[in-house]
């Protein structure tokens, strides 16, 4: 999430969320903000033309029908490899989408390098070739992502426990799945606005010994400048193109930029350049395969719902999300996204969204988020074009997916145990059992998470952060227990039939 300054403890949590969206707040969103999905996407004129000749190959032969884009128009190499691109001097990198069945290629830092910088010579003209090296070993038709969200180290003692707790729990996760190809995305507030420590992310990276992909976040911004392109050139300097896309065994994976720097803020949204990127890109990409979005503000999320109000804002949601739900329609999609630093999941408009934990918790003030999901990251299997998925939290087992409450832990219902099952969606079942006989399913509710409650609320607390504050969640459940029942114990089965217990 974005802050302007370091917020006082007199903020409330609500306070703070909406702060980097102050300014936009305070105007209307001009109709262009909010255009008709439907629509053809404009193209503005760019400045002088460049050529791009160039090639795809791998182990010594072209590699054909691989598309390559200039973050505008898109193209797919021929028959032997080769392409042709023409672009302009204003556009910032050439990309190549990496095709299945291939490798990730690496910066030495260990973070993807699928593109290069568009450096015309004095004619107009550049060559580029993309080497690429065939997966022999392990092929990725199955697949899993790690999907970390709000890295968010903001000085070196925050970047020293990400160092310490979160690199070592993830190459231990690694370690039990040493026949599967595996990737990563950052998911977008790397940084907490420090953007100096970079490099010590990218020896994070280099640590977990799998190929990351970058999401753009608020919190990566060099807020000094004034337009969004610009906004983003340390970034790019690190980790290439704001948005791109790439292929994994059936899957198609795109990283999206929706954070939108206006000068004095930011706000959710997605340029005409990028969307018209998409358009082009997707026109490669058959319907009915399946479609992974990953972006760091939520596309929509439940945040306003939960807090009793009518329209998410501008701040922790995509104005223009319309567009990008017209464009997934013929695909599965999954849209990954983070920034609220909560758990949940959204079905809207024929997507999935998940907005996932985070891995700094509540700013790295503690164990958990402000809803009380654990620090952690997020886990996506695919086999072919079946995709599963599970949180996992850092420094505890996979099995650890809920936390259970005894009676009077929520003050508002003082006679009621309570559960946390912080990756539920409306195809999981959360039942509870006393003394081994199952009594029946718990009742959801929205509410504040009673760990969230003892350790955030308060001007003074958390001491790291004393201006986070509980949140509501919709991932609450209840049931009034039997005062008498010696052992109770709840259990919670998700949409894949894995089942999960805990006790008070």
């Amino acid at each position: 999430m974005k802050r302007t300054s370091h917020p006082s403890p007199l903020w409330n949590r609500r306070d703070f969320l909406r702060a980097g969206a102050a300014g936009a707040a305070l105007l209307a969103l001009p109709d262009c903000l909010r255009a008709d999905p439907y629509a053809p996407l404009l193209r503005l004129p760019e400045g002088p033309p460049v050529r791009v000749r160039g090639a795809v190959r791998s182990a010594g032969r072209g590699v054909p029908g691989v598309a390559v884009s200039d973050g505008l128009d898109v193209v797919l190499t021929g028959g032997d490899g080769t392409f042709e691109l023409m672009t302009t001097a204003h556009r910032d990198f050439l990309r190549v989408s990496v095709p299945a069945g291939h490798t990730i290629p690496r910066n030495p830092t260990g973070t993807a390098c699928f593109y290069q910088p568009i450096r015309p010579d004095s004619r107009g003209e550049m060559e580029a070739l993309f080497q690429l090296e065939p997966l022999n070993e392990i092929s990725d038709e199955d697949h899993t992502l790690f999907l970390l969200a709000d890295i968010q180290t903001e000085d070196a003692q925050e970047m020293q426990w990400f160092h310490e707790r979160s690199v070592p729990h993830i190459r231990q996760t690694l370690e039990g799945m040493r026949d599967r190809h595996a990737l990563g995305i950052a998911c977008g507030d790397i940084m907490f606005d420090n953007l100096e420590l970079y490099p010590e992310y990218e020896r994070g990276v280099d640590r977990m010994g799998i190929p990351f992909f970058q999401v753009v976040g608020n919190h990566d911004l060099d807020q000094e400048r004034r337009t969004d392109e610009a906004s983003t050139t340390t970034f790019s300097r690190h980790f290439g193109p704001r948005y791109y896309s790439f292929d994994r065994g059936r899957v198609h994976y795109v990283v999206l930029d929706d954070v939108f720097w206006h000068g004095a803020g930011y706000l959710g949204y997605l340029g005409s350049d990028q969307l018209l990127w998409l358009a082009n890109d997707l026109r490669h990409v058959e319907a009915g395969r399946p479609v992974i979005v990953a972006a760091h503000i939520p596309v929509l999320g439940s945040r306003h719902v939960r807090e009793g109000e009518r329209n998410p804002s501008t701040g922790i949601s995509v104005a223009n999300r319309e567009a990008l739900y017209r464009l997934l329609e013929p695909y599965p999609a999954h849209i990954l996204t983070g920034h609220t630093h909560e758990n949940e999941h959204v079905f809207h408009q024929g997507t999935h969204e998940h907005v996932s934990g985070t891995v700094c918790g509540a700013w790295w003030s503690g164990p958990i988020c402000g809803d009380g999901t654990p620090a952690g990251y997020s886990l996506y299997d695919i086999r072919g074009e079946e995709v599963t998925w599970r949180y996992q939290a850092t420094g505890r087992e996979p099995a650890y997916q809920l936390r259970v409450y005894g009676p009077g832990s929520d003050p508002a219902a003082p006679d009621e145990i309570v559960a946390n099952v912080w990756d539920w969606d409306p195809e999981w079942t959360v039942v509870w059992y006393e003394d081994g006989e199952r009594k029946g399913e718990m009742a959801r509710r929205v509410g504040t998470d009673p760990l969230s409650e003892e350790l955030h609320r308060g001007e003074d607390l958390p001491t790291h952060r004393p201006w986070v504050e509980p949140y509501p969640t919709g991932h609450l459940f209840y049931a009034p227990a039997s005062h008498r029942a010696r052992e109770i114990r709840v259990e919670a089965t998700d949409r894949f039939g894995r089942s999960y217990s805990a006790s008070p």
